[in-house]
């Protein structure tokens, strides 16, 4: 059965019965109604996700894999921060009305700045690091910028990403390991979602760095559910988990900047049914 599956599931249960309520609390975020939403959260959530072994997508409800990945190279290869880039309407509620959503995610991977060996951005960097000195420490991004938060829609969430290489014995490849570190998580909406797209993000790169993939280690400051989830997460949580599906990688695409969304599916996909209507606080 899905690791994915039990590693949510466990969470989930973990944060509606230790966590902390913020009822009564000044929160930021509404509902559409103008209502405060309230979480009931825990404080510093690790998740490890071996790569090697299975693809982390739920079997709980269907997890968008082309529509992750869309947003993926959006950020990631693109490096766009304008949603007329984007196949969803995900960031429509923070673009404006040119569509950027102002010096937030891609725009921060695609500034270049000055290494010993030239001027590359973030993105560049990390594959040239892979590449040509795989066993660095010093190998990853941060999106987090203080001095342009101002001029962003949306504070980054998900806001950094730190890779480490290892060589397991007997094996003449090395792997690839990853830690996503993320501020904020709603776990019903987008916890899936997110590790979707990092792991396909640590598939692509070891694809074209030649490496095997490892861990994926989520690491959440604030993972919450909010009051209005609470039900919908109750619902998700009592259901079995099914099979993993195998996750196929197009074996043709050896340059990062050539990666489609077409290039990523799932083999023996089968999911219960999704949860429909699901408010989301902005």
């Amino acid at each position: 059965m899905s690791r994915a599956d039990h590693i949510f599931i466990n969470m989930c249960r973990d944060i509606l019965e230790n966590g902390t309520d913020t009822q009564g609390e000044k929160v930021r975020p509404h509902w559409a109604d103008g209502t405060p939403a309230y979480t009931i959260k825990k404080f510093g959530v690790v998740n490890r996700y071996d790569l090697s072994e299975e693809f982390p997508i739920m079997t709980l409800r269907r997890t968008a894999l082309k529509s992750c990945t869309d947003e993926l190279l959006w950020i990631w290869q693109q490096k766009s921060n304008n949603v007329h880039d984007l196949h969803s309407h995900i960031w429509d509620e923070w673009a404006d009305e040119d569509g950027s959503i102002g010096k937030a995610y891609g725009y921060q991977l695609g500034v270049k700045h000055q290494y010993k060996e030239g001027m590359m951005d973030q993105v560049d960097r990390v594959i040239y690091d892979l590449k040509h000195n795989p066993f660095s420490r010093r190998i990853m991004t941060n999106i987090y910028v203080h001095q342009d938060l101002h001029e962003m829609n949306l504070y980054p969430c998900a806001y950094s990403m730190t890779f480490n290489v290892t060589q397991k014995p007997g094996h003449e490849k090395l792997t690839l390991n990853a830690i996503l570190n993320q501020r904020s998580n709603d776990v019903l909406t987008a916890n899936n979602w997110n590790v979707v797209q990092y792991a396909v993000l640590v598939h692509m790169l070891a694809q074209v760095c030649d490496m095997e993939v490892g861990e994926l280690v989520h690491v959440i400051a604030d993972a919450h559910i909010y009051d209005r989830h609470v039900p919908l997460i109750k619902e998700l949580i009592a259901r079995e988990p099914l099979p993993a599906p195998t996750f196929k990688l197009n074996p043709d695409i050896h340059d990062f900047y050539q990666f489609t969304r077409n290039d990523v599916r799932v083999e023996g996909y089968e999911t219960h049914p999704q949860i429909k209507d699901i408010p989301v606080a902005i």
